[in-house]
């Protein structure tokens, strides 16, 4: 009975969530001493909880793209830069084609620079700041329409980019992020565009309904016809644009010099993002080559798929995307997948459009993590949904703020509540801070306050965050989730000591993941002796 539990679970914001899910630490123990200062400042009020959160270790962001972590500042100063034109219509870059002069209807990007109000106007044309929903424009068309108003800004920027979310994480105690981002496609869709799909997809689908040219024969086929055309061409392509953009944000930040930047200490990883509104057999070439690229680039550590969830194709196609995504996995099983699913509420689309998607994307999409997972509630036997999640450990990425932006979802018809009581792991993310005029450590301010969730709750989806990180190797902990215990190499050694033993050291060096769930808890430690 689902309902029930949502309802026990409402019942909870009324007192801190701290009491029924976890058992109160040792009094006068550092961690206690956190607990009643985290208290205080939620009592004093958003802006002193503010001030106690920003310095909180937030371990890492999963839920990040690239292009909309950006502010608008920036990708201004860019354009400026490589000298673009404004459409001063339709508040978007232009490319300059024409020579030195922007043509009519157009200006100058350094324009804004001396002209006030164009330059709040570009501000709020690339943002959801200022925005006010209205007739026929709404917080989801807004926040979409951004990236392709800035869209015209160059790649060769990436690593100032980088350089930008590592500088701001750092100011936040964050440690690490997963960045989606779509690398080079060119040889991929021109090869896309050159075969056919097996079977000839229904002209107007059903949700979940056409699987047309999705069996194993069908997908093999192409696959081999996408590889012998030359797919993995693009790889050392992409391979290229990574490594640039990491090499120039070490260089920017001054890393491995005795003049590195705090920033330095932010660890990036990527993942290969698919743009899912294309043709299937377009998906299909984008999906493979995310396959090849993460089986073969230490810097690309998983994939996942973007664009509006609610957007015809996406949902139309949704079921082929994922049996897709199921026959590839077969194939490349050590590639990790997160994946955007339950993004949309009713409303936003027709009632059948909210019952599978979570479902398909961790049963065909194998996901190991769920970006939003909005719709849990409303999808086929919710509670069976919720159990299965958190036995197979899948983390639902949490964004509250572009939640609302996008979905006008917010207590209490947001399901994070309905995530906890079920013991599904959750970490917050930012999706995309840019658009938003957002931090991680606004979504933790949000969390607590919208949610009553307390010091020890924020603690565990800290905790969760490189739990559920695919960084390369093992866990520190010696059960999934359950974070009061290390594995046998590290029990002896003080959690987060800066001399573990030597058994410790040499599992720590092995496993990535474990070595930056150690400098969580040291971070921790640290953190809360100086409260």
């Amino acid at each position: 009975m689902p309902s029930l539990t949502r309802t026990a679970m409402l019942l909870l914001l009324a007192a801190p969530l701290t009491a029924p899910l976890h058992a109160a630490p040792p009094a006068g123990t550092p961690e206690q001493r956190a607990v009643r200062a985290f208290a205080a400042a939620k009592k004093a009020g958003p802006l002193d909880l503010h001030a106690f959160l920003v310095g909180m270790p937030k371990g890492a962001d999963l839920h990040m793209h690239l292009s909309g972590a950006i502010y608008a500042e920036t990708f201004l100063k860019d354009a400026a830069r490589d000298k673009l034109c404004i459409d001063v219509d339709t508040l978007s870059f232009s490319k300059n084609d024409k020579g030195p002069e922007c043509g009519a209807g157009m200006a100058p990007a350094a324009e804004v620079f001396k002209n006030q109000h164009l330059y709040d106007q570009m501000i709020d044309s690339f943002s959801m700041r200022a925005f006010v929903p209205s007739t026929g424009v709404s917080g989801h068309d807004q926040f979409f329409a951004t990236f392709g108003r800035y869209g015209g800004t160059s790649k060769d920027h990436a690593g100032e980019w980088l350089d930008e979310v590592a500088t701001r994480a750092a100011a936040q105690n964050e440690q690490y992020l997963e960045i989606m981002n779509t690398p080079t496609l060119a040889n991929a869709g021109r090869l896309a565009g050159g075969v056919r799909w097996p079977a000839a997809p229904a002209v107007i689908a059903d949700y979940g309904q056409d699987i047309t040219g999705t069996n194993t024969a069908e997908l093999s086929k192409l696959r081999d016809q996408l590889l012998a055309g030359g797919l993995r061409d693009d790889i050392a392509a992409d391979q290229k644009d990574f490594a640039s953009a990491l090499a120039s944000r070490n260089e920017i930040e001054h890393c491995g010099t005795p003049a590195a930047t705090p920033a330095c200490s932010v660890q990036i990883k990527f993942l290969f993002q698919i743009l899912r509104q294309n043709a299937p057999q377009f998906v299909f070439a984008q999906t493979l080559l995310a396959f090849e690229v993460a089986s073969s680039n230490p810097d690309v550590v998983g994939l996942n798929f973007v664009q509006p969830e609610d957007a015809y194709l996406a949902m139309s196609e949704y079921t082929r995307q994922m049996r897709m995504v199921d026959f590839l996995h077969g194939l490349y099983p050590a590639v990790h997948i997160s994946l955007h699913a339950g993004e949309v509420v009713p409303g936003m689309v027709a009632p059948e459009g909210v019952r599978f998607h979570i479902r398909q994307a961790v049963d065909l999409g194998h996901a190991e993590r769920i970006g939003h997972g909005v719709d849990v509630m409303y999808e086929d036997d919710p509670g069976k949904l919720l159990k299965e999640l958190a036995s197979r450990h899948v983390m639902v990425e949490i964004n509250l703020t572009s939640n609302d932006g996008i979905l006008g979802v917010k207590p209490p018809f947001h399901p994070l509540p309905d995530y906890l009581a079920a013991h599904v792991p959750v970490a917050l993310s930012t999706d995309d801070e840019g658009v938003s005029r957002i931090d991680l450590t606004h979504e933790y301010v949000r969390a607590a306050t919208e949610f009553n969730l307390g010091y020890l709750d924020l603690k565990t989806m800290a905790r969760a965050s490189i739990e559920h990180s695919f960084l390369q190797g093992a866990s520190l902990w010696a059960q999934p989730d359950v974070f009061t215990r290390a594995v046998p190499a590290c029990a002896a050694s003080p959690l987060g000591s800066e001399t573990p033993a030597a058994a410790c050291l040499a599992y720590l060096k092995a496993n990535t993941r474990a070595a930056q769930e150690w400098e969580l808890e040291h971070r921790f430690k640290v953190f809360e002796s100086n409260l």
